[in-house]
């Protein structure tokens, strides 16, 4: 194995769950294809490759992936268990995404102040 390619066997399943981990990542995010090819300074075909498999991923540009991504390197090549998906989690993400700066310390501030404010109370019953 060469210095350039991942810790992957090199099996046509290897790549395809690889390409699968990145495409899930990138979707997670919210971003395109083509903004991922932007910022890795590749074609949006050769992103579309790599998430389906068809393409090779060089170390290098995994390590800019994972960093883009935000997720371990580790990650992608399956050596870590994947965080279960969350649909709240996911909602929340995007939608603070299109938030200002100012905004989205706001919501982080109102999310650390409920996680410190314990359970709510039960709703109190009227005993008419």
């Amino acid at each position: 194995m060469s210095d350039d390619s991942p810790a992957l066997d090199d099996n046509d399943q290897a790549w395809i769950a690889l390409g699968e981990r990145l495409r899930r990542s990138r979707e997670f995010l919210g971003l395109s294809q083509g903004e991922v090819a932007e910022h890795l300074g590749l074609s949006r075909p050769a992103v579309s490759n790599m998430e389906a498999g068809r393409r090779k991923v060089s170390t290098l540009e995994l390590a800019r992936m994972a960093r883009l991504y935000h997720e371990p390197y580790e990650h992608f090549l399956g050596e870590t268990p994947a965080v279960p998906e969350d649909t709240t989690t996911t909602a929340l993400f995007r939608a603070a995404r299109e938030l200002s700066d100012r905004d989205r310390e706001q919501v982080l501030r109102f999310a650390q102040f409920l996680r410190g404010a314990g359970r709510a109370p039960d709703p109190i019953e009227d005993d008419e």
